[in-house]
């Protein structure tokens, strides 16, 4: 038995909402795998919350405990990457179902916060500043920038991570962080949609197919990602318009078109749509292709038929992200996240890790290590697939993009 493995001390922070379409969407079987069973009941006491902020921390503060347990009491110690000895304890803030429980229960006591959007964590972290009490964040690579900006990233000593050389070159040294100053790649994965054939008869292949359908057959069960650039890419991607524009006049048609003519049939803002299908809350999604993944996991897991469901990368074009691991400014336990990061970073964790979240890990051989995976198809990408796939800015639009999809989410609401 590994004596750092400790799954009882591993702990979900989710916010309401979250929490609750995740233990709505979730077989007990699923959800208990997830957390485990103290983290199953921590996230189930977050539904329950009083909390009108809408933070990630709902049912505990930033950071901290839950069911009057003290994040990273009674952690195991190992010897740190600059020697002697951590103590194996960290809090992450991050996007849900988003690693292996299992693992990061094997590397120590984790306790997990949950964010939905990039916008909303940023928001939240330049609020607290260096006291949110998190030492991991994930953002993706264009919101690094702003975190920078705001002195809310630690600088990386990259001699702590000795496992660093494991990444591909294509993953590294990126225009959003020059050298990998302040992150270290977690990820990468893009962008499309996932429909029950036994609602949708029409063939999907492009975002305009994505539209029509959502705008008939799927009227009032499609759901949409959580964030304001993907919900406004359905309409740039359909209409062949760069989804980074800043141009008033483009924006401008974009909202129109959301606010008007699409919101109507959109039945809900969901990040995580995948855990649904089993439960037949939507006909048709906009997802990220992970969680469509472990989407269609879950319905085999169910035992019924995956076949009934259809994936399709966005077409003609789409997104490419790549999500980052972080050390916030303040962190209360960097040696540890040092230690977590290099631990992650070895290709067989990673290989685990990757099995679980179903997105490229960005490391050498990796696609080797997972060749006899199931659904790899949503994993690895064509050169002439990922060509398609473009990555997203935070520019002068940024606020005219939330500004559209709180717009398009008050009319949605009405």
């Amino acid at each position: 038995m590994n004596p750092n493995r400790r799954g009882d001390t591993f702990r979900i922070l989710v916010p309401r909402e979250t929490a609750q379409r995740l233990a709505s969407a979730m077989s007990r079987r699923r959800f208990l795998a997830l957390t485990g069973g103290a983290a199953a009941a921590a996230a189930l006491a977050a539904c329950g919350s009083d909390d009108e902020s809408g933070g990630a921390t709902t049912g505990a503060t930033p950071g901290g405990s839950s069911a009057g347990s003290a994040p990273g009491s009674a952690g195991a110690t190992t010897p740190a990457t600059s020697g002697g000895d951590i103590d194996r304890a960290l809090n992450m803030y991050t996007f849900a179902e988003y690693d292996d429980p299992d693992l990061l229960a094997e590397w120590g006591d984790i306790t997990i916060s949950i964010f939905d959007s990039n916008e909303e964590a940023v928001q939240k972290l330049a609020q607290v500043g260096d006291s949110s009490g998190y030492d991991l964040v994930v953002p993706t690579g264009v919101y690094i920038p702003q975190l920078v900006a705001a002195d809310l990233l630690e600088p990386l000593d990259k001699s702590r991570i000795p496992n660093f050389v494991n990444l591909d070159a294509p993953y590294v040294n990126q225009s959003w962080d020059p050298e990998n100053r302040h992150s270290v790649c977690k990820d990468w994965g893009t962008t499309g949609w996932i429909y029950d054939t036994s609602v949708v008869t029409s063939e999907i292949t492009t975002w305009s197919d994505f539209i029509r359908v959502a705008q008939t057959e799927a009227s009032g069960s499609t759901s949409v990602l959580d964030a304001p650039p993907d919900l406004a890419g359905i309409y740039f991607w359909a209409n062949g318009i760069d989804w980074t524009t800043e141009d008033e006049a483009q924006l401008d048609a974009c909202e129109e078109f959301l606010v008007n003519e699409l919101a109507s049939h959109i039945k809900e803002f969901d990040s995580y749509p995948g855990i649904a299908l089993t439960s037949g809350q939507y006909a048709l999604s906009q997802v990220w292709n992970g969680d469509a993944r472990q989407g269609l996991l879950g319905v085999a897991e169910a035992g019924d038929d995956s076949d009934q469901y259809r994936w399709g990368i966005g077409a003609p074009e789409t997104e490419l992200w790549m999500d980052n691991w972080c050390i916030l400014k303040g962190a209360q336990n960097k040696d540890a996240a040092y230690d977590f990061i290099n631990f992650i970073l070895d290709p067989a964790n990673s290989y685990t890790d990757l099995q679980y979240h179903g997105y490229h890990t960005g490391l050498k051989g990796i696609e080797e290590l997972a060749k006899d995976i199931e659904f790899r198809d949503m994993v690895f990408f064509t050169p002439e697939q990922v060509a398609t796939m473009k990555s997203g800015a935070v520019n002068s639009a940024q606020d005219r993009l939330v500004q559209i999809y709180s717009n398009v989410k008050a009319k949605a609401a009405g």
